[in-house]
C-alpha cells in the first residue's frame, strides 16, 4: 500500500502515524512543498488552526497543498485540518486564516467553545458502521472544536451532533457566554465526505478505534487500485464487515 502523508507542521500528528501504524501502513511527515510528491494522500491532524496556518504560509506549503487537492489526492482533515479543507470558515481571530479549500462547506471554528470546553460524545456513524464494521457509534474526542454550519448538495454528512439543552457555547469571537438553554436543541455536522475529501470535527485518532483510519486508507486505495481492499483493523481483526469476527474496540486514549 501506498504511504500516507501527515502534516507536520503542528498537532496531533504523531498520533495519526502511530494509528497508521497500527494498521500496517507507513505514515510520513510532511512540512516541505517538495515532500508532498512521495505521497498519494494526506492527513491534515488537529491542532491550532491559526498557528499551522502561519507556519504552512511561511514554508510557502499552501499552493501545493492546493494543488494536491485539485487534482484529485485524497486528503482527509481532522478538527483544524477540517477548517483548512473548508472553503469557507467563520469564527476566525482577527484577520482571519489562509485555508486550502475543496470541501463545500462553511465550518465555524471552536465552535464548541474554550479548551475547558472539551468533550467527548457517542456518535452515530452508520455509513463508517457499514463500511468497516464494528459498533454503530463512534466516541468523538472534541478538542476546542469546529462544527460544520453548512454544506453543499455534494457532501455526504457521515456523522452529526445534537446539542444538549443545557450546553453552554462560549463564542470564540468574545467571552460573552450564551445560554444553549434559551435556544431550541439543534444538530451540527461533524463528520462529512465530498469526494476524496474526507472531514472530522473531532479526533480519531486520540482513540484506539482506527476505523475511520481505515476508511480513509480504502477511500485513497480507491484511487490508486480501482476496488478496495479490505484493512486489518487494531489487533489483527478483519475490518470487513462481511467477516465473521467482529473487533473488539477499546476505550478512547484520550485523557
Amino acid at each position: 500500500m501506498a504511504i500516507v502523508g501527515v502534516l507536520a507542521l503542528q498537532g496531533s500528528f504523531n498520533e495519526h502515524i502511530a494509528a497508521l501504524k497500527r494498521l500496517g501502513v507507513k505514515g510520513v511527515e510532511i512540512r516541505k512543498p517538495e515532500q508532498l510528491q512521495s505521497v498519494s494522500s494526506l492527513i491534515i491532524p488537529g491542532g491550532e488552526s491559526t498557528t499551522m496556518a502561519k507556519l504552512a504560509e511561511l514554508h510557502n506549503l499552501f499552493p501545493a497543498l492546493r494543488e494536491f487537492v485539485k487534482i484529485g489526492k485524497p486528503v482527509w482533515g481532522t478538527c483544524a485540518g477540517l477548517i483548512f479543507l473548508a472553503n469557507k470558515a467563520t469564527g476566525q481571530k482577527e484577520g482571519g486564516q489562509e485555508l486550502i479549500g475543496g470541501l463545500d462547506c462553511t465550518v465555524h471554528r471552536n465552535y464548541f467553545g474554550s479548551q475547558i470546553q472539551s468533550f467527548e460524545a457517542e456518535l452515530q456513524v452508520p455509513e463508517l458502521a457499514s463500511k468497516e464494521g464494528g459498533p454503530e457509534t463512534f466516541r468523538g474526542v472534541f478538542i476546542r472544536a469546529p462544527a460544520i454550519l453548512e454544506a453543499g448538495p455534494e457532501v455526504e454528512v457521515l456523522a452529526d451532533y445534537a446539542i444538549p439543552t443545557n450546553k453552554v457555547l462560549y463564542s470564540s469571537s468574545s467571552v460573552e457566554i450564551q445560554e444553549e438553554s434559551a435556544m431550541p436543541e439543534k444538530k451540527v455536522i461533524v463528520a462529512v465526505r465530498q469526494g476524496k475529501l474526507l472531514g472530522t470535527a473531532f479526533h480519531p485518532e486520540l482513540t484506539a478505534d482506527t476505523r475511520w483510519h481505515s476508511y480513509f486508507l480504502k477511500m485513497a486505495s480507491e484511487v490508486e487500485e480501482g476496488p478496495s481492499r479490505s484493512i486489518v483493523a487494531v489487533g489483527g481483526v478483519d475490518s470487513n464487515p462481511s467477516s465473521s469476527q467482529q473487533p473488539k474496540f477499546d476505550l478512547p486514549i484520550y485523557q
